[in-house]
């Protein structure tokens, strides 16, 4: 693949969703990408590999689901939130090693990738802080109603489940259609998330993303412009 619209159509992807390799990860071709229900994901030393899931998992806003521990932190206002505070030091720490494991599939190639289109005003990252720490969070892409979920992280218990609340608690008051969860995993299922057939996911996102996007910095957009989120905050479908 060379040329910015040289993507084969979604149903030509391999049965685990590999469906291109090569390329660059330039912002033109990562926004078309999206638009398109294709992610990249790879590891360091091979090729860039593009994917479309079947099925896809997805979260619908209104199905979030909190747990009872979540709750009850958010209740008590352990953790304060930012939008777009420090973009490059959430996507710095999605990317380092995990509990047991090593470093993530985050390349430096991507992270360059990602703070470009960050600096564009399409790659946003939400916060999570507790006592003046960042202690957790996630990032990803908007586009038109669609919010591209990338990845996230978390140092206490609950810290990124607290960052994704928030998000759907935001995303609820701007009419945004669908979290895309890209892969399936426990604890996104754990969240609300669920499968759908790739053919409805391309056409939510066809549909969704004609509408104008929220570009530029978040910061301003959170919903009382302190950082602070209460009770108010916690979606009505939880477990």
């Amino acid at each position: 693949m060379t040329a910015i619209e040289g993507f084969p159509d979604h149903r030509y992807a391999t049965d685990d969703g590999l469906l291109a390799l090569g390329g660059d990860l330039t912002s033109e071709r990562l926004l078309l990408a999206y638009r398109k229900g294709i992610f990249p994901w790879y590891n360091p030393g091979e090729p860039i590999l593009w994917w479309s899931p079947n099925p896809r998992c997805v979260l619908f806003p209104d199905n979030f689901q909190a747990s009872r521990s979540l709750q009850k932190a958010i209740r008590k206002q352990q953790f304060s939130f930012t939008f777009d505070n420090c973009f490059c030091d959430v996507i710095e720490k999605c990317a380092g090693p995990r509990p047991g494991g090593p470093g993530t599939w985050i390349t430096q190639d991507m992270k360059n990738a990602y703070t470009k289109l960050h600096d564009l005003g399409y790659a946003h990252s939400v916060e999570t802080w507790k006592d003046g720490e960042l202690v957790g969070g996630l990032y990803g892409i908007s586009l038109g109603k669609i919010f591209f979920g990338e990845s996230m992280f978390s140092t206490v218990s609950d810290a990124s489940k607290a960052a994704m609340n928030y998000l759907v608690h935001c995303l609820l008051r701007w009419d945004y259609k669908l979290i895309d969860c890209q892969i399936t995993s426990s604890h996104l299922i754990s969240l609300g998330a669920q499968e759908i057939p790739r053919d409805q996911f391309i056409s939510i996102i066809e549909s969704a993303t004609t509408t104008k996007s929220l570009t530029g910095s978040w910061a301003c957009r959170q919903p009382d412009n302190s950082n602070k989120h209460s009770d108010s905050g916690i979606i009505k479908n939880q477990t």
